[in-house]
């Protein structure tokens, strides 16, 4: 017998006050429509790329901003390269306002209008880091499809212990705010060739984050 042949239901947790990973909430076919919408968003122009940080070292997940372009440590509505950001589209704003209402039971402060897509191919990782750009408290919304890994949630104050790990499959959610809207967060690995080919998604993992900027002042 295999966990894949009788597998053991995955319950709702609370990583941290306000900070919750939701199994299994995307169903297939929206986990197809999306994968068909990234690789609309992934084409040029302002499309998917390796983001390089002030230190010039360069991210390892490909990334693609829809709404607000995001560069360390801004927001924009163009590219560096003066190319115009992709607008945001209703369908990741209606996945969000769902989430919220769904896990929280209230409508967010904030209407969500920025999207954040990032391809994690075998090798890739993300640092532990907090989403710290914007200026509303509505919580993050985040996304799995494709590959599972290990997804990492820390503290407020900083990047190191404690914090809880916890495997991400296709279809998961993990949306967190309140106490938690400025946790430390990453994922350390991805486990290759564990996605369903169902989706749509050849291989490696797609992370969608949905945010909400708030006051659109001091760009």
């Amino acid at each position: 017998m295999t966990d894949e042949l009788f597998p053991v239901p995955r319950e709702r947790v609370e990583l941290a006050p306000g900070a919750w990973h939701v199994p299994d909430w995307l169903s297939l076919d929206e986990q197809r429509e999306l994968v068909a919408a990234a690789r609309s968003w992934a084409a040029p122009p302002a499309g998917m790329r390796h983001t390089v940080m002030p230190s010039g070292g360069v991210m390892s997940v490909r990334s693609v901003c829809l709404g607000l372009h995001w560069e360390p440590y801004h927001y924009s509505e163009f590219l560096p390269d003066g190319t115009p950001v992709k607008p945001f589209p209703a369908l990741l704003g209606a996945l969000a306002r769902r989430a919220v209402v769904e896990v929280y039971g209230s409508v967010p402060s904030d209407p969500y209008d920025i999207g954040l897509v990032n391809h994690y191919d075998a090798g890739a990782s993300m640092g532990l880091h907090r989403d710290a750009d914007e200026e509303s408290p509505a919580p993050v919304v985040s996304l799995s499809i494709g590959d599972r890994c290990v997804f990492r949630f820390g503290n407020t104050e900083t990047r190191t212990r404690p914090w809880t790990d916890v495997e991400l499959y296709s279809g998961d959610l993990i949306v967190f705010g309140g106490p938690s809207r400025l946790a430390y967060h990453g994922v350390p690995r991805i486990r290759p060739s564990t996605g369903d080919p169902a989706t749509g998604l050849a291989s490696g993992r797609l992370n969608i984050t949905i945010r909400a900027m708030g006051r659109r002042t001091g760009r």
